[in-house]
């Protein structure tokens, strides 16, 4: 008897939250976007987070074999030189990054998200097949690092345009109430992307003879890129067009003579406010999980299979905080949880970096890649989210492409090379200075966000 008199207090008290609940989140959904049924949205954001998952898979595993391919591409008289030219071409693939971005982004916001994230998966896979097959620098000599820089750009051209396109199919298949948490998962498939790559390469140092891993056992994750391409084209056609952006070419469907125009001209403080949170986002990736293993092995004396190992445990929690991150913002606003996490994240740079210096143990390398991960989760997760409420749906690639290409490109892609060169000169505690100052300008564009006054210019622009 008493189960029975339980059970009903339950069913009621379980219906009554969830009835509150609901009342808070409908009133949210404001606009008269059509309605997109679970499977549909659930097949889009597979698309979107396993095909981003994909690129930066193929993009990223380039920097996590950056010592071996040093040595099989871009022999030299000492390590340092070698290394400098292996993350220079890393860099390259920066160079045409934002020309992809632009071009990619107006394809995108011409055509639709479909087709261009279905383009760029394609191209990101001959790039990466491309590294895989090339011969090494004994065998064809000057060709094997031209060759290798003609890849990169494939990689950056496809790079360019992947962000962006991702990140708007995610926002315009998502409930208005949980774009953080849709939005989210764009960078919480980059955290996939780099802990799949840090444990390939991990058990692949491992596994092999340092003789093997040189000759042929680096070349299995970039062949295995090739197959990706055509899995990742498969999802993206799968998916039908944003109903968001299809909704917006019914009442707006006049063509936009130059999507990259209107972006300059109407929404420039927003394409800064972006720019400056993909400088700390981007810089926190490419020196916390591309430069560091690199720090740890050429620097600090570490093993190969450790840094890797340190890095797939950062990845993991980028992976599992990133949505959390975006759940939240959803919750308490996206200024709150960018503005605490990065931060929290500037506070522990320089403490974390100078234990890193002294012990020059794994132990520190793993204390401070998953400290800082913790903190970039919290400002990746609602990052996407924050960007594309900036833009309006029609042009709304075109401005993501440019603040993520362009912050990318001059803080992040390049920061391996700019801090190999500094540390050329002795400064050791060049990584944590950089982390630091760019922190401060994502600090700077997330005082700035005003995203009341960017719906404000978004409906004049519309109207107009």
């Amino acid at each position: 008897m008493g189960r029975m008199k339980i059970r009903p207090d339950i069913f009621y008290c379980s219906n009554f939250i969830k009835t509150i609940y609901q009342r808070g989140t409908m009133s949210v959904q404001t606009d008269n976007t059509p309605t997109i049924s679970p499977a549909v949205r659930r097949r889009a954001v597979i698309a979107a987070v396993l095909g981003n998952a994909f690129e930066f898979f193929d993009f990223a595993i380039y920097g996590m074999f950056a010592v071996v391919i040093a040595k099989v591409f871009f022999p030299a008289v000492n390590d340092i030189n070698s290394i400098m030219a292996t993350v220079a071409v890393f860099g390259t693939a920066f160079v045409l990054r934002p020309i992809g971005g632009i071009l990619l982004g107006m394809y995108t916001d011409i055509v639709g998200r479909k087709k261009a994230l279905s383009l760029t998966v394609l191209l990101m896979a001959l790039g990466t097949g491309m590294i895989g097959l090339i011969p090494p620098y004994a065998v064809i000599g000057i060709a094997a690092p031209i060759l290798i820089v003609l890849a990169r750009l494939i990689q950056g051209f496809s790079m360019g345009g992947e962000f962006s396109g991702a990140v708007s199919m995610l926002i315009e298949f998502s409930p208005k109430h949980r774009r953080g948490l849709y939005g989210s998962w764009q960078m919480s498939s980059q955290g996939l992307a780099f802990s799949l790559g840090s444990l390939s390469a991990f058990l692949l140092t491992q596994g092999l003879s340092p003789e093997a891993l040189e000759s042929w056992g680096w070349r299995v994750p970039f062949l295995l890129g090739i197959l990706i391409g055509p899995v990742g084209f498969y999802l993206r056609r799968r998916v039908g067009e944003s109903p968001e952006f299809a909704e917006a070419l019914r009442l707006q469907p006049k063509p936009i003579r130059s999507p990259l125009i209107e972006v300059l001209k109407r929404f420039p403080k927003e394409m800064m406010c972006g720019f400056g949170l993909i400088v700390v986002g981007a810089a926190a990736s490419y020196v916390v999980i591309i430069y560091l293993p690199i720090f740890g092995v050429k620097q600090l004396g570490l093993t190969l299979g450790e840094v890797q190992w340190s890095t797939f445990l950062a990845c993991l929690i980028l992976l599992v905080l990133c949505p959390v991150a975006g759940y939240v913002s959803d919750r308490i606003g996206r200024k709150p949880v960018l503005f605490a996490a990065i931060v929290a994240y500037a506070l522990v740079v320089y403490p974390l970096f100078t234990n890193l210096l002294e012990s020059r143990s794994l132990a520190a390398m793993i204390l401070i890649q998953c400290s800082l991960a913790v903190g970039m989760s919290f400002f990746w997760g609602p990052m996407p989210a924050s960007m594309a409420e900036l833009f309006p749906v029609r042009i709304r690639s075109t401005g993501l492409s440019l603040s993520f290409n362009l912050g990318g490109a001059l803080f992040g892609g390049l920061a391996p090379l700019y801090l190999t060169y500094l540390l050329k000169g002795g400064h050791l505690m060049a990584p944590a200075y950089y982390l630091i100052v760019t922190a401060v300008i994502g600090l700077i564009a997330t005082w700035a966000l005003d995203f009341k006054k960017a719906q404000a210019t978004q409906a004049s622009w519309q109207a107009g």
